[in-house]
C-alpha cells in the first residue's frame, strides 16, 4: 500500500509539474489546463478495464496509467499546438480546432493501434510470470480503446459534440 501511495504522491508532483511547464511554454494557464483535462479520461480508461477484467490496481497497473497518461498529454500538446498554430494565421477558433484535429488524428490513431497491438500479449498474461505484467498491458489498452471510443482524448473534438464545443474554443484561443 506504500508503494502504490508514494507513485501516487509521485504521479501528482508530475502533473504538476507539467502544468507549470505547459504554462510557461504555451504562456497560457488555459491552454495548459486543456492539455491535462485528458487525464480524467485516462483515468476512466483504466478503471474500467480493470474492472471489467477483473485486474487489482497494483504497481503494473498502476506504471500503466502513468505510461498512458504521458502518451494521452503527448497527443493533446500535438493538438493544441496544431490548432494554435492555425488560429495564428488568422482562421477562426472552430476552424483552428477541427483543422488541428484532422491533421493531427491519423498520426494519433496509428500509434495508438500500434500501442494497442503491441500490448495484446502483455494482457494476455500468457507465459511464465506473465500475470505479473498482464495489468501494465490492460491499463494501457483500456485507456487506448475506452478514450477513443468515447472521443474524449483530444481537445479539439469537441468541436463537433455540441456541449463541448466550448473546449475547442478554449484550446486554441486560450480564452
Amino acid at each position: 500500500m506504500q508503494t502504490l501511495s508514494s507513485l501516487g504522491v509521485g504521479l501528482l508532483l508530475a502533473v504538476l509539474v507539467i502544468f507549470l511547464l505547459l504554462a510557461a511554454n504555451f504562456q497560457s494557464m488555459k491552454l495548459a489546463f486543456v492539455v491535462l483535462s485528458t487525464i480524467p479520461a485516462v483515468v476512466c480508461g483504466v478503471i474500467f478495464i480493470l474492472l471489467i477484467t477483473g485486474t487489482t490496481l497494483n504497481v503494473q497497473s498502476f506504471m500503466g496509467a502513468i505510461m498512458a497518461i504521458g502518451v494521452a498529454v503527448a497527443n493533446a500538446i500535438l493538438l493544441v499546438i496544431f490548432a494554435e498554430e492555425y488560429r495564428r494565421a488568422g482562421n477562426t477558433s472552430s476552424v483552428a480546432a477541427i483543422h488541428g484535429t484532422q491533421t493531427r488524428m491519423r498520426p494519433i490513431l496509428m500509434t495508438s493501434m500500434a500501442m494497442i497491438a503491441g500490448m495484446i500479449p502483455m494482457a494476455r498474461g500468457i507465459g511464465e510470470g506473465a500475470q505479473q505484467t498482464a495489468p501494465l498491458g490492460r491499463a494501457v489498452i483500456g485507456w487506448v480503446v475506452v478514450c477513443y471510443r468515447c472521443d474524449s482524448a483530444d481537445p479539439a473534438s469537441g468541436v463537433f459534440h455540441g456541449p463541448r464545443a466550448r473546449w475547442s474554443e478554449i484550446a486554441v484561443t486560450g480564452s
